[in-house]
């Protein structure tokens, strides 16, 4: 299969070096044009090694460059040593994959935007978006196509909504936000109350503030807060598929994988992360560095620092003992039934 080549530069693997602040082994003219895995990266990409699974395929990539650690041996012809390779390969991507900045500025004839809001002179705002009254659109933001802005909305400069994402009234988005397709931003919290007469909805008043350089993935679900604001602070990474309730508040640089789920009034600190399908009870909190593992079901509060796993979650290390206790009881019921039959004891006596 042929690989898309659109909107490629190419550079020098000492220029790249000199970019992301790499050193060079080997040939430091090759031409790169585009990265690749490494395992079938072509004679003009570059790939990385940043995980010791597939160091294996460093004798046979075919790759015009690798960028591995400091300490790693490799042979390859074009190498670039650097304590992150991760981190450098982000940057190597953002060097030879710009983004397009030739948008148009201005409002497609297909939208809708009510003549009481304020669309920046530099904002673009794509094809059949509906912008609705008192909503502000800051400078060089990006509404792609089929977006709904609603009453009042803000959102901060250089912010990019893509196609289908609904951002409801009174919504606070900051600025250099990404909010990826089909994501509803303000939907109401889940509020109820059961009656003699049925259930009771409970109206949500609240709204949502989203801090700067905030990235959402796609078919995220974040409530309005029932009273006050369901709060996710700048630098946040949302991935697809979560649920945040009404009034929770998330700390700056969490991490939240996908099919996460938040219940109401739940505050997760600083830099927590949330790995997949992890739910939360509501109103607890978690701590400031606290790591919740892939599938855990945490019902209480988890201290700063702390990593908890398992239904219900428990620390790690203790959830290991359990599960090494765990394993011995077939050996230690079959001595229970020994000692049993020796002292003449019925099982259950």
């Amino acid at each position: 299969m042929k690989k898309p080549r659109n909107n490629r530069i190419s550079l020098t693997v000492d220029e790249i070096a000199k970019s992301v602040g790499a050193s060079v082994e080997g040939n430091g003219s090759v031409s790169i044009c585009g990265a690749a895995p490494i395992e079938n990266a072509g004679p003009d990409e570059i790939s990385f090694l940043a995980n010791k699974r597939y160091e294996k395929y460093l004798a046979t990539t075919s790759a015009g460059a690798v960028i591995i650690d400091q300490n790693t041996p490799c042979s390859h012809k074009s190498i670039l040593r650097h304590p992150q390779p991760y981190f450098a390969f982000a940057q190597i991507i953002d060097l030879l994959y710009p983004v397009e900045s030739n948008f148009e500025a201005g409002v497609h004839q297909a939208s809708v935007v009510d003549k009481n809001s304020q669309i920046a002179p530099t904002a673009s705002i794509g094809p059949f978006c509906y912008v609705e009254s008192g909503a502000i659109i800051g400078a060089h933001c990006r509404l792609i196509s089929s977006v709904y802005i609603g009453k009042n909305v803000t959102i901060g400069e250089n912010s990019l909504i893509y196609p289908g994402v609904m951002i409801m009234n009174d919504s606070q988005i900051g600025k250099n936000v990404i909010i990826h397709s089909s994501t509803v931003v303000g939907s109401d919290g889940f509020g109820f109350v059961p009656t003699k007469e049925g259930i009771k909805k409970i109206r949500q008043i609240g709204w949502v503030e989203i801090g700067d350089n905030v990235e959402i993935g796609s078919n995220v679900s974040i409530d309005r807060g029932a009273l006050g604001p369901t709060k996710i602070a700048g630098g946040a990474k949302i991935d697809n598929l979560v649920q945040i309730a009404h009034n929770v508040h998330i700390g700056e640089n969490c991490l939240i994988v996908a099919q996460a789920g938040i219940s109401g009034s739940t505050k997760l600190g600083k830099n927590v992360i949330l790995a997949g399908q992890a739910g939360l009870t509501g109103h607890i909190e978690i701590g400031d560095g606290a790591m919740v593992g892939a599938q855990a079901g945490v019902s209480k509060s988890v201290p700063p620092g702390t990593s908890v796993t398992g239904y219900p979650a428990r620390e790690v290390m203790e959830l290991k003992r359990i599960e090494a206790s765990m394993s011995r009881l077939p050996e230690l019921l079959k001595r229970v039934k020994e000692l049993e039959k020796k002292l003449n004891i019925k099982s259950g006596d």
